[in-house]
């Protein structure tokens, strides 16, 4: 669930500014404006950016998507369509973990109509429809993802191309707890807090291929083994 900002929060104050101004050029166009990270967990600090997002009616309307830094504070606006925000709340996809944490936590700036409540309604309503199997078809995809990218960071390692191998290091780290996230059901706030919780935050490579091995076993066990033949591309 979403925290209050205390009203005297400069961040939360600065979201308020931005949202009577939205509303006052397109008071017509918009259902609902709402933040999300540290704003809307009530954790922001004072370098914490101010993440919104604008609902309208009718996709192509209301402001268009803009960053900037405002009063030493970076404002990242976005904006989308009611229905198309809906339809991706009703999908699963292998970025489901990094993903979902934007449909059920959102401190809302303005929402008469409580349509943040039916944003997270909606997501709740098809996780609760989505079984075992098809989570754990998307992190076979996902630990795929995973294993190539731990794969392009020995091979960074291996041409002593340090500096590359330690972002590649940190990108498989994170596709590999996202195949975790995808494995139990658990969504994260974002990559840093998805390496943190899972266990991966600053792993070596050998003890993140450790982890990539035990997934696929973890795959293989509930019938959707990693490895295969040629006719089971097409199957």
């Amino acid at each position: 669930m979403p925290a209050t900002p205390p009203p005297d929060n400069p961040r939360w104050q600065l979201a308020e500014r931005v949202t009577d101004a939205v509303r006052r050029r397109f008071s017509d166009q918009v259902l609902a404006i709402g933040a999300h990270g540290s704003l809307a967990h009530g954790d922001d600090a004072e370098d914490s950016a101010v993440d919104l997002v604008v609902v309208t009616y009718e996709p192509g309307t209301g402001p268009r998507p803009a960053t900037r830094r405002i009063d030493g504070v970076i404002v990242d606006l976005g904006v989308i369509g009611a229905e198309e925000y809906l339809g991706h709340a009703r999908t699963l996809s292998t970025g489901w973990p990094l993903a979902a944490d934007q449909y059920l936590t959102t401190a809302a700036t303005f929402d008469p109509d409580g349509w943040h409540e039916l944003l997270r309604d909606t997501h709740l309503a098809r996780l609760a429809e989505a079984g075992t199997g098809e989570f754990t078809a998307l992190a076979r995809e996902a630990w795929y993802v995973a294993s190539s990218a731990a794969a392009r960071a020995r091979r960074l390692a291996v041409w002593h191309d340090t500096d590359t191998a330690l972002v590649a290091l940190s990108d498989a780290r994170v596709a590999a707890a996202v195949v975790d996230g995808l494995l139990t059901r658990t969504y994260f706030r974002d990559g840093p807090d998805a390496v943190r919780r899972t266990g991966l935050a600053g792993v070596p490579m050998g003890e993140l291929t450790d982890r990539l091995t035990g997934q696929a076993a973890e795959l293989a066990r509930r019938g959707r083994p990693v490895d295969g033949e040629v006719a089971d591309l097409f199957s």
